[in-house]
C-alpha cells in the first residue's frame, strides 16, 4: 500500500491552482521533474465543416470553438510536439502521462509520443455506453475514444496499482476496454443560459479510474488543458495535488467553483489495495524451506493437463509432451510444457488444498503474511 507523500517539492507554489494562460507558455514556467502524472485532453482538431443538425433540424451542440481549430495538420503536429516536449520535461523520471483523443488526432499524438522518447504502456478504448448518434447516417456511430498511457521512458518505474484496479473490477484483471457513460445529467456543468459549460467535459468515473490506478496519494497531477476541471475535482477527492492550466476565463470560473465544492476523502479511505510489485520477493524455494509444500509434493497445470513434482531445492520436475523429463524453476518448466516463451509459475501451477486446487500464489501470499507477523 502506497503511503501518502509529504512536502510540496519544486511544484509547491503552483499546487492546487488553476494557472491562467497558454498551456505551452505556462508549462515552460514550471520546474523540471515536478509532477508525477499528467492527464491531457488536448484539442482534437475535429475539422468540422458546417453545422450538424438532428433529424428534427435542431442544431447539435458540437465542438466549434476556436481553440479546436488549426490551419493544417502541420500546425497541429507542431502544437502537439511543443506541449509534449514540455510535458516530458515536467514529468519525474518515474512519472507517466495519459492523453485522450479521437480518430481525428490520436494517431498523430501517438506518433509524437513515441518520437519524443515516451514509452507507451497501453492504449485504452473508452467505449461510450451512451454515445451521440450519427445523425447524417454517413458513417458508423463514433462510440469510443482512445487513451494512450505512456511512461516517461522505457526504464521508468511508473506507478501502477494493479491490485486496486483488479479489486475494483470484481477481482478480474482490468482490461484495456472501458465501458463508461459520457458526462451527462447532474454531473454536466451548465452555463447561466443552461448550455453546456464545456463541450468536451469528461466523466469523473474516467479520471477516477486513471488516478486510482496510476498514481499514489500525495502525487502531483498536471492537466495542461484543464477545461471544466474534472481532473482537479477527482484529484482533490482522492488526496492528490493538482496543477491546472486553462486560458478561457469562463472555463476557469466553472472549474474553480467545481473544485472548491469537493470535500477530500479521508486518508484511510484513499489508500489503495497493495500491489505485489511492492511486496517483498518470495522465491519458490522459500515455500519449500518453510514447509508449505514438501519435497515430492505434486503440483498441477490448469485442468491437470501436466503434473510436476516439487524438489527439495525449490526446482520442479515434469515430463513434457514428448515424454522427456525436464527439471527447473516453476516458471521455466511451466513455459517448457506449454511450449511458450514465458510463464508465470505462481499462477500457472496449482496445489491440492482441502477446498480443491489453488494456485501457488496462495502460498506466496501466506509466506508474505508470515514475514510481516
Amino acid at each position: 500500500m502506497a503511503k501518502a507523500k509529504s512536502g510540496a517539492g519544486a511544484a509547491g507554489p503552483f499546487l492546487d491552482r488553476i494557472l491562467k494562460g497558454d498551456s505551452i507558455e505556462i508549462m515552460r514556467g514550471l520546474p523540471d521533474a515536478s509532477v508525477d502524472l499528467i492527464f491531457a485532453d488536448p484539442p482534437y482538431n475535429l475539422q468540422l465543416g458546417g453545422d450538424l443538425t438532428r433529424p428534427d433540424n435542431s442544431r447539435v451542440d458540437g465542438v466549434d470553438d476556436d481553440w479546436d481549430k488549426f490551419q493544417s495538420f502541420a500546425d497541429y503536429d507542431h502544437f502537439t510536439r511543443a506541449w509534449l516536449c514540455e510535458a516530458r520535461r515536467l514529468l519525474k523520471h518515474d512519472g507517466a502521462i495519459w492523453v485522450i483523443g479521437s480518430y481525428h488526432n490520436i494517431f498523430r499524438v501517438g506518433a509524437a509520443i513515441q518520437d519524443l522518447g515516451f514509452w507507451i504502456l497501453n492504449d485504452i478504448v473508452w467505449v461510450k455506453t451512451n454515445p451521440m448518434p450519427n445523425f447524417r447516417g454517413t458513417r458508423l456511430t463514433n462510440a469510443h475514444e482512445t487513451l494512450i498511457w505512456a511512461a516517461h521512458s522505457k526504464d521508468a518505474r511508473y506507478a501502477f496499482n494493479y491490485a486496486a484496479l483488479k479489486t475494483a473490477n470484481d477481482d478480474l484483471q482490468m482490461r484495456s476496454d472501458w465501458s463508461l457513460p459520457i458526462c451527462a445529467g447532474g454531473e454536466r456543468l451548465k452555463s447561466a443560459s443552461g448550455a453546456k459549460a464545456h463541450p468536451t467535459q469528461k466523466p469523473e468515473a474516467l479520471l477516477h479510474r486513471i488516478i486510482v490506478g496510476t498514481s499514489d496519494p500525495g502525487d502531483v497531477v498536471l492537466d495542461p488543458f484543464f477545461g471544466s476541471g474534472t481532473t482537479g475535482a477527482v484529484a482533490k477527492l482522492l488526496g492528490r495535488r493538482f496543477i491546472g492550466i486553462e486560458r478561457d476565463p469562463d472555463y476557469i470560473r466553472a472549474a474553480a467553483k467545481r473544485v472548491a465544492a469537493v470535500n477530500p476523502a479521508a486518508a484511510e479511505d484513499i489508500a489503495t489495495a497493495p500491489s505485489k510489485r511492492t511486496e517483498p520477493r518470495i522465491p519458490f524455494g522459500a515455500i519449500v524451506e518453510q514447509g508449505l509444500l514438501k519435497p515430492g509434493a505434486r503440483i498441477y497445470a490448469p485442468s491437470k493437463r501436466h503434473v510436476a513434482r516439487v524438489k527439495a531445492d525449490g526446482s520442479i520436475a515434469a515430463v513434457d509432451r514428448d515424454g522427456i523429463s525436464v527439471r527447473g524453476s516453476i516458471h521455466k518448466i511451466g513455459a517448457h510444457v506449454e511450449r511458450a516463451e514465458a510463464c508465470n509459475g505462481w499462477t500457472y501451477w496449482h496445489f491440492e488444498a482441502e477446498t480443491g486446487l489453488k494456485p501457488l500464489d496462495f502460498l506466496r501470499d501466506k509466506a508474505r503474511r508470515a514475514m510481516k507477523a
